[in-house]
Order: C-alpha cells, then sequence, then structure tokens
C-alpha cells in the first residue's frame, strides 16, 4: 500500500475541527504569496487542462497566483510524493488522476474504449471477438502502472476472458500520440479527449463504459448492453493539500473551488470538455476514495499488478 492515501484522511479530519480560542487563524492573510499546484502527469492531458481553469479561478478568488507545474511519472507518484512531503502551509497543492491519491474536489469523467482509426474492428462487438480470437496480440496503451486507463483493461481482460498487452506511457499524451499514429491498438481513457480524436477522424470510439448511453456519442453503445456485464469505470481529477495542512487554509480553498464549479463560465467550460463537476468536502472526498480503493483494489489483487 501507498502512503498516499494518508493524505485524504487528513484532509477530511480537518474540517471537523477549528482554531482554539486565542489562536490566530491561519487563514486569515491566506495566500499572500503564489500557490503552487503541482500536476502529476505531464502539460496537455485532461487533468493538466482542468488544473488551468482552476488555477485561474484561484487567482481570481483570493488574489495570488496559483502556479502550474506539471511532474508527471510513476503513475502520478512523483507529484504526490512532492506535496507529501511539502511544507504543510497551502502554497503546495497536488493536482492528480485517482491513482496517487487525496482531494477537495472531483470532476468525473466516464471512461470509452477508444482505438486507433484503421483497427480492423469496427463495433465494440468485433473488437471483442477479435480480442478473444487473437490472444496476446492487441496492445493497449495507458497513462502508467496502476492508473485508470491501465486498471480499467484489466477489468474489461476479466469479464470478457480476453489476453492483451499493457504499453504503459508516462502521461495521456504521450498515449494518444502513439495511439494516432498507429503504434498502439487502444486505451480505455475519459471521453473529453477521446471525443476530439473520434470526431476528428483519428481514432474510433467503440463503446462508453457508463451504465447509459453518452449524449455525445448516441449512437455508441455500452459495454453492458453488448454483454460485459457490471462494466463501469469513470476517472477524476482531484486537487488536495498536503497532512497537516491547517484545517482553516483547507476550508478556504475547498470554498474557493466550490465557488469557481458553480460559476456560468466554468459550468459552461465542463459542458465543451465533457466533464461532469463534483464539488463537496474532503469528507466527500474521503468516500468516494475509500470506495474507489475497495473497488480497484481487488482488480489489482486478481490482476496481479505490481508497483514498478
Amino acid at each position: 500500500m501507498s502512503r498516499y492515501p494518508v493524505l485524504v484522511a487528513a484532509a477530511a479530519a480537518l474540517l471537523a475541527m477549528s482554531p482554539a480560542l486565542g489562536q490566530q487563524d491561519p487563514a486569515a492573510d491566506y495566500p499572500n504569496r503564489p500557490v503552487k499546484i503541482i500536476v502529476s502527469v505531464p502539460a496537455g492531458g485532461g487533468v493538466d487542462t482542468v488544473t488551468r481553469i482552476f488555477a485561474a479561478g484561484l487567482q481570481q478568488h483570493l488574489g495570488q497566483p496559483f502556479v502550474i507545474e506539471n511532474r508527471g511519472g510513476a503513475g502520478g507518484n512523483i507529484g504526490a510524493e512532492a506535496v507529501y512531503t511539502a511544507e504543510p502551509d497551502g502554497y503546495t497543492l497536488l493536482a492528480s488522476q485517482p491513482a496517487p491519491i487525496t482531494s477537495n474536489v472531483a470532476l468525473y469523467k466516464p471512461n470509452v474504449l477508444l482505438v486507433r482509426q484503421d483497427f480492423p474492428a469496427k463495433t465494440a462487438q468485433e473488437f471483442i471477438a477479435y480480442a478473444k480470437a487473437n490472444p496476446g496480440k492487441i496492445t493497449f496503451a495507458s497513462q502508467g502502472p496502476g492508473t485508470s486507463s491501465h486498471l480499467t483493461a484489466e477489468l474489461f481482460m476479466k469479464l470478457t476472458g480476453t489476453k492483451m498487452l499493457h504499453v504503459p506511457y508516462r502521461g495521456t499524451g504521450p498515449a494518444l500520440n502513439d495511439l494516432v499514429a498507429g503504434h498502439v491498438d487502444f486505451i480505455f481513457m475519459e471521453l473529453a479527449s477521446a471525443y476530439k480524436l473520434h470526431a476528428g477522424g483519428k481514432a474510433r470510439i467503440l463503446a462508453v463504459a457508463t451504465d447509459h448511453r453518452i449524449d455525445v456519442v448516441p449512437d455508441v453503445p455500452t459495454l453492458i448492453e453488448l454483454g460485459v456485464p457490471g462494466f463501469l469505470s469513470d476517472t477524476w481529477n482531484a486537487i488536495s493539500a498536503p497532512p497537516k495542512t491547517p484545517a482553516a487554509i483547507v476550508l478556504k480553498l475547498n470554498r474557493a473551488v466550490n465557488d469557481i464549479l458553480n460559476e456560468a463560465a466554468t459550468k459552461a467550460r465542463f459542458r465543451e470538455l465533457q466533464l461532469s463537476a463534483a464539488g463537496g468536502t474532503p469528507q466527500d472526498m474521503a468516500k468516494l476514495k475509500h470506495d474507489e480503493t475497495e473497488r480497484w483494489t481487488k482488480v489489482i489483487r486478481e490482476a496481479g499488478i505490481q508497483p514498478e
């Protein structure tokens, strides 16, 4: 087990506390200098795009620059390690995918089955049949070992009785570049980035990993429809602070992020990106993290995935 989940417990507990009488409120003049947000993936992917929206909003709401620094690699753990060990003063935050994680706010993104444009199978049913007839020959990309794209493919193989070859990358951008170039066959990834390639004729969405069809691609079936029972997979982004960050600072950031989510301009931008915003408290995120950990730990154990 990694130590990063400790962060969510710490963050969730903080909101239950308040400064003792006579103590100075640590958030009274926060922030009074620039804040760094370490993004746990390379620039250009979904996490990076969304974080830049929030960075601009936080600067507007709190009056100081929120500066992005991308530190991809190791499934997000390089960036998470930097934040975990940072001074817990609210001036170093983490923006990440689920893999490392803790958080403040989540953005849900349906995952889809995206194949290279010239892949032999033209439908999801044909894809499953092709995979069964060609064990070990189909390659799938991921953003790194243990990421949502990797675990979703492992779940798919388990439920369909197929075997495919994992090709890990250091983020969404490099993975998609190789998919478009035909170097890998498919990836399970969030709809927002996949749709651009699908609409532009550079790759094809064969199915969605939700319990209902998605409005933006109404002709694309769910995998449940195609006989893969219980196949649900989404991903989310989160913003978090190091353990022991003062409760008042966590609360101030949490309120600002939720205010940004409720702004009309933010909602419109998320609709353009096919994202679903889910604000709330760190306690809400702690429950999500707990439920998701239970769900995907089973997949990890059954697939025999080891840290790299």
